[in-house]
């Protein structure tokens, strides 16, 4: 007895040992696949309550997008060419400009893209995350998430002014644990807090110290932007007298239990570090190339760091960035090897983010047992023509635009490219309003300083 029975698509699993299953099945039951492997292997006189027939279908497991912030989709088509991040830059909204209703409107338009693009677990991080963390669950999506804290006065960075006070941080822990006791483990499982400190540049060393106390209690896992410039190098330097890096090894921050993302402007002994540690790189490629930087992947692979993949802001397009992570990676070592194939690329996207939440094998893989967070991609399309290799297929020639059917725990959130528990224009219609209100407030603003 299965509650779904998926018959005929190509299972790519991201197991080594059986990466590439054809004319394959799954079976849920739960929230979870109870059965897979060939159609010959397919119980005979099999029940279900639902059979989809996929031929000519892909089915991957949902992608962990390690990093991103849904609520910046406010900044779509603006960012990319501001040459910097909007926290950082004047004249452009703020995170202490949105208002709550305005952030969930925003967050609910980044968890429905993010589905329809295939992730199924997301790793955000903003504002206002006691009223996003729930909104974007109920979408079905899987969320970790925390408001992002700091102790920094965010009022005065954009004018490159570091000005640190503690009740600020104090705050922020007070609302994270607060969030801990009203979400983690909610949603049956499906939403899970972190802790979010913004970046080394904008949390004094102080600040630092408590996160990593908090985060050993807790078994917390932490979430920041580290190296990300050279500006925030540069603070750090003439702060604390070292490096980012160095500075989170110091306070204890660099284990395994740390996400941090871009590590653009690293060291070759930051770069030991990392590998050492344990820690996650959370590689946003695109997002850097267009900026003009691209972290050292080429050279953290090759000591063994953990790197897993993210979008950033602005899209959720988990399969382009796959394609991004190859294209940088190869153009530092200036070759094609076996160092850097698609499948180190999906392994990325998918079991080493799993692996750097706690969750190996039971996100990221298809497996029996597994969580059924599976996602359905239509390859009867001219550029998945010839499908000769499966997986290089994918990831040099698909994109978020071919996901047919999502599912998460079992339930499916995504049919036929439309959600099936909200109401997609409501959420996109409500996004648009709320942008350009914000947008104009801001203007007004900018105007007013004029």
């Amino acid at each position: 007895m299965f509650d779904t029975v998926l018959l005929g698509p190509t299972l790519l699993t991201a197991r080594p040992e059986e990466p590439v299953i054809r004319q394959g099945f799954i079976g849920i039951v739960g929230n979870r696949i109870a059965a897979m492997g060939p159609l010959e292997r397919l119980p005979e006189g099999y029940v279900a309550r639902e059979v989809l027939d996929l031929p000519g279908r892909l089915v991957t497991p949902g992608y962990v997008n390690v990093h991103t912030h849904a609520v910046l989709s406010l900044m779509r088509g603006i960012a990319l060419d501001m040459g910097f991040a909007p926290a950082y830059t004047r004249g452009v909204p703020h995170g202490h400009d949105i208002l709550e209703d305005e952030a969930v409107a925003l967050a609910r338009l980044g968890a429905l893209e993010a589905l329809t693009f295939g992730s199924t677990t997301m790793v955000d991080s903003y504002v206002h995350a006691q009223a996003t963390l729930p909104a974007m669950a109920e979408l079905g999506l899987r969320v970790w998430s925390c408001t992002r804290f700091h102790d920094v006065d965010f009022t005065r960075v954009h004018e490159g002014e570091w000005k640190y006070d503690p009740r600020i941080g104090e705050q922020c822990l007070e609302e994270t644990l607060a969030l801990m006791k009203a979400h983690h483990g909610g949603a049956g499982g499906r939403t899970h807090v972190m802790l979010a400190p913004h970046a080394p540049d904008t949390c004094s060393d102080e600040l630092l110290a408590r996160v990593a106390a908090v985060s050993a209690e807790h078994g917390l896992t932490v979430w920041t932007h580290l190296s990300q410039s050279r500006l925030e190098n540069r603070v750090i330097a003439d702060r604390s007298g070292c490096t980012p890096t160095e500075l989170f090894e110091r306070l204890g921050l660099l284990n395994d239990r740390l996400i941090a993302a871009h590590c653009i402007y690293l060291t070759d002994a930051d770069i030991s570090r990392i590998a050492a540690s344990g820690m996650t790189v959370a590689h946003v490629p695109k997002g850097n190339a267009t900026g003009g930087s691209a972290a050292p992947t080429a050279k953290l692979k090759a000591q063994g760091a953990r790197i897993a993949l993210a979008t950033d802001n602005l899209t959720q397009d988990m399969t382009e960035v796959m394609r991004w992570a190859l294209a940088v990676a190869r153009m530092q070592s200036g070759q094609v090897s076996d160092d850097w194939q698609p499948r180190h690329v999906f392994a990325m996207a998918t079991s080493v983010g799993a692996e750097a939440l706690g969750r190996k094998g039971e996100l990221g893989c298809l497996a029996e047992g597994a969580l059924a967070d599976l996602v359905v991609f239509d390859a009867r399309r001219p550029h998945f023509t010839p499908l000769l290799d499966p997986l290089g297929t994918l990831v040099h020639d698909g994109c978020g635009r071919d996901v047919e059917h999502v599912f998460v725990d079992g339930r499916q959130v995504i049919r036929s490219g439309s959600p099936t528990l909200v109401d997609g224009e409501r959420i996109r219609a409500e996004a648009q309003r709320v942008a350009e209100t914000i947008w104009e407030r801001a203007a007004a603003e900018a105007a007013a300083e004029a």
